[in-house]
């Protein structure tokens, strides 16, 4: 004990940052508490991620790389150093990410979250297996004893009833990622075939004008004048075709012919050996000759997917589901919620032999620990065939932080970004819990996060401001919860301490709500809708709330948005939707807080629209008419105006064999991205890398007499983007930014008929951006605008003027409307989740 105490007083308490420059970070110094929950607050793009991602998480992770051995270092994506000068008593990190990486097709639920692993053993040893001869075999402890022996008889057991000696299968048999896959489909569920629909693009072209789709595919474009020698003609429509030769472009045979080919030159080149590929054969050939990812992409178009013939979509080989546990299957229990899981797992032992209940109390054990903290999150609604890939950014994240758990890992730093996404607040004292039992593991836990509940949580918090961009990069405030409340000139004290008052907008009474029309829909049968109307108010804000998977996704995403679009172009309506009254509205407009441009070309001043007005000022300069520079010499896109070493990125990455790339400013252009000639034209004094290094608050001043630019500039301050640099990579923006910037195109025009729909639109928000946003919804609503929100934030649905709650709460136990009305109707709504936190936070600020 003595010696205990001695090594407590000892070790550091404390992860010391000094001098942290990542960014926006301004030099800063700060102490982080160690083996506590440190949240992280402050405005978007005020150094929140900075500090936590690029210096905590960015170091503690290239530490613990450098340790390993240099054959490992080089399978592994190793972070750059960060731009600090020193960090001391730094764990190991690990971050879960605001964005997880999408999982890939053959990932599930089941195999993401690893319980169908114990699923897969709950099979081998405790279902009743069939013999040859087809006799089901009950439950038996021979199964487990078997399965430990070694050579040819490991898990062969006899039949009882006719004697006969057979394999069982084992755990790794169960899986369709393996030797348990579908012989068909090979694991995956479905099957892919050419669609014959889309080879053809348009029937009332011509095949020399380009009827026949995948004819369009590179090396192909010539087989318009093969087909010809065929006796086809090429230049009437598709659809005037005769059946014969209609089959000859669909499945015409291989063989070579001597061809012709016109130029739009007027000369002629001749092919000896052209070599006739059907319709079909074009893509199938495409496909089978090609290793390149972004032409397999768009081979995706030519097919269609479809349900396997022999699994029906379960995955697993037909001769596994003659194993059962409890008279289910493995398919059967993959397609149970995880809620039902947890009930039908519970109830297992009950039903088999004395002597094998140890044994399944021991296995379901380990199942129930992997369940809790995923029913705890309010994953209760997915099951374990569930596709990875159809997840939300939110359930991913979760899904993640629950794996981390479960390894019960210490000595470790975590760094979660924003886990709170997707969560509905009923679920936020689970995820609070999970944090803290990451601490009372030995670990450490830093979050950056906006959500006030779970920042309140926290043991410390660290504030960064006090504003965004340049005006950031500053430790404001620094303490416990209560120290932050009392701290002045913090920006989330008024929010911990409710005297910020959740709605700011001024409703309207319940009588005029509908007063500009409504547009309404009936859903037969979708997921778990099933009969369900819904009615929503023109030039209103609407807000659709509800648990993970209660059905906001399918009502409004892929139910509302279609019907409407569909009516707009005359289409008939999907199934599911058998009715859709709605005269008002005649485009749709989704915001979603995606990545904006897929690399560094792409910046804020591309993306706005403004960069090809700037590039006309300086082409009308008097020095750029007699270099005779046009408007394109001055995109960093161009051979003539990029930089010659870094063409026209501001960055070279350096491959140094055994340590992380490193990418490093352009040492020709200083990052400037142009060469410099280029540079050396000016416009008021500024040359192109001048501008694109201003922010979009200072652009204003130098913009001021060009009305164009001025006006986005203005409109993009006006929402809060005042600090973005006008050179900054799109990529790398935070969603709420990134959702602002596609707001920000969308706006200053009448909007009258057009619906916008947001899909969590406060993703990445501190509460006092939130304000921001709502102001401009507001302006929107101003101009016409018909807004619908999917979201779980209570400041954002305390300020809607019209609430549809769905629930109770997810999958199976969803799907119904819940509430349909005001904001005190979903206050006082007895069967409303989302109205009882609602009303619990309005009572704090009383």
């Amino acid at each position: 004990m003595i010696f205990l105490s001695k090594l407590e007083s000892t070790l550091p308490m404390t992860i010391e940052v000094r001098d942290a420059y990542v960014h926006n970070l301004k030099h800063i110094d700060v102490d982080i508490p160690l083996h506590q929950v440190v949240a992280i607050s402050g405005l978007s793009g005020s150094g929140k991620s900075s500090l936590a991602l690029g210096v905590l998480y960015a170091e503690g992770s290239r530490r613990y790389l450098s340790s390993l051995s240099t054959y490992t270092r080089r399978r592994v994506t190793q972070a750059s150093p960060a731009q600090v000068s020193a960090v001391r008593y730094l764990p190991a990190a690990i971050a879960l990410r605001q964005r997880p990486s999408l999982p890939g097709s053959r990932s599930t639920v089941g195999t993401m979250t690893e319980i169908l692993n114990m699923v897969r053993l709950m099979f081998s040893r405790l279902a009743s297996h069939r013999c040859p001869n087809g006799h089901q075999i009950s439950p038996t402890i021979e199964v487990a004893r078997k399965m430990a022996v070694a050579g040819t008889e490991m898990g062969k057991i006899t039949c009882p009833t006719c004697g006969v000696a057979f394999t069982v299968p084992a755990a790794e048999d169960f899986s369709f990622n393996s030797t348990g896959a579908c012989p068909t489909c090979g694991g995956s569920g479905q099957v892919r075939q050419v669609d014959s629909q889309a080879l053809i693009a348009d029937p009332t072209k011509s095949l020399k004008d380009g009827a026949v789709a995948s004819w369009h595919l590179p090396g192909r474009n010539f087989m318009p004048y093969v087909i010809e020698q065929m006796g086809v003609r090429i230049d009437v429509p598709y659809q005037d075709l005769t059946e014969h030769e209609k089959k000859l472009v669909l499945h015409g045979k291989k063989k070579q012919y001597q061809i012709s080919i016109p130029s739009s030159t007027g000369r002629v080149f001749n092919m000896d050996h052209a070599l006739y590929e059907n319709a079909y054969q074009a893509v199938e050939d495409t496909a089978k000759n090609s290793s390149n990812e972004r032409t397999l992409a768009r081979l995706n178009r030519f097919y269609s997917f479809a349900e396997c013939p022999t699994c029906h979509g379960t995955r697993v080989a037909p001769h596994l589901l003659t194993s059962l546990l409890d008279g289910k299957n493995i398919a059967e229990v993959s397609e149970l919620t995880l809620e039902e899981l947890a009930d039908f797992s519970g109830q297992l032992s009950d039903h088999l032999p004395e002597n094998m209940r140890t044994m399944a109390k021991q296995i379901i054990k380990e199942l129930t620990q992997s369940l809790t903290p995923l029913l705890e999150l309010g994953l209760n609604y997915l099951s374990l065939n569930r596709p990875s890939a159809s997840l939300s950014t939110g359930e991913l994240q979760r899904i993640q932080l629950v794996k981390t758990l479960h390894s019960q890992t210490t000595g470790v730093l975590y760094v979660l970004d924003e886990p709170s996404i997707g969560l509905h607040p009923a679920n936020v004292a689970g995820l609070i819990d999970i944090m803290h039992r990451l601490v009372q593991l030995g670990n450490s836990v830093v979050v950056v996060e906006h959500d006030p509940t779970i920042i309140a949580s926290s043991d410390y918090i660290i504030e960064t401001g006090p504003g965004a961009g340049k005006v950031g990069g500053e430790i404001v405030a620094a303490g416990s919860p209560l120290e932050i409340i009392k701290t002045k000139g913090s920006l989330i004290a008024p929010y911990l301490s409710h005297q910020k008052k959740l709605t700011q907008r001024r409703l309207p009474a319940a009588k005029k709500i509908f007063e500009q029309g409504n547009v309404s829909l009936h859903v037969t049968d979708k997921f778990n809708l099933h009969d369900v109307t819904a009615t929503f108010p023109l030039k209103r804000l609407s807000v659709v709330s509800g648990f993970s998977g209660a059905g906001k996704t399918s009502l409004i995403l892929d139910s509302l948005i279609p019907a409407i679009e569909a009516q707009q172009k005359g289409h008939a309506l999907h199934q599911h939707v058998d009715r859709l009254d709605n005269v008002g509205l005649k485009t749709v407009k989704t915001i979603d807080s995606t990545p904006v441009g897929k690399n560094v070309r792409s910046t804020v001043a591309t993306y706005s629209g403004i960069f090809d007005q700037i590039r006309l000022l300086f082409a009308s300069t008097l020095a750029a008419k007699k270099k005779k520079y046009t408007a394109s010499r001055f995109s960093y896109n161009v051979k003539m105006g990029a930089c010659p070493t870094c063409k026209g990125t501001g960055v070279i990455n350096l491959d140094i064999q055994y340590l992380p790339d490193m990418e490093e400013t352009c040492p020709t252009c200083d990052g400037q991205r142009y060469n410099e000639d280029t540079l050396k034209i000016k416009w008021h004094g500024y040359s192109i890398a001048d501008i694109l290094s201003l922010s979009i608050e200072d652009a204003l001043t130098v913009f001021k007499d060009k009305t164009a630019i001025y006006h986005t500039l203005q409109l993009l301050n006006e929402i809060g983007l005042g600090y973005l640099i006008l050179g900054e990579g799109t990529p790398a923006l935070s969603g709420g930014e990134a959702q602002r910037l596609k707001l920000a195109s969308q706006m200053g025009h009448e909007q009258t008929g057009a619906l916008f729909v947001f899909d969590e639109p406060t993703v990445g928000l501190h509460p006092q951006d939130i304000e921001v946003l709502l102001e401009v919804f507001e302006r929107l609503l101003k101009q016409g605008a018909t807004i619908i929100v999917i979201e779980h934030n209570l400041q954002m649905i305390g300020n809607a003027d019209y609430c549809l709650d769905l629930g109770p709460k997810g999958g199976q136990q969803g799907g119904q409307v819940l509430v349909s009305g005001t904001l005190e109707r979903l206050c006082t709504s007895s069967k409303s989740i989302t109205g009882k936190y609602l009303r619990e936070e309005i009572k704090k600020e009383q």
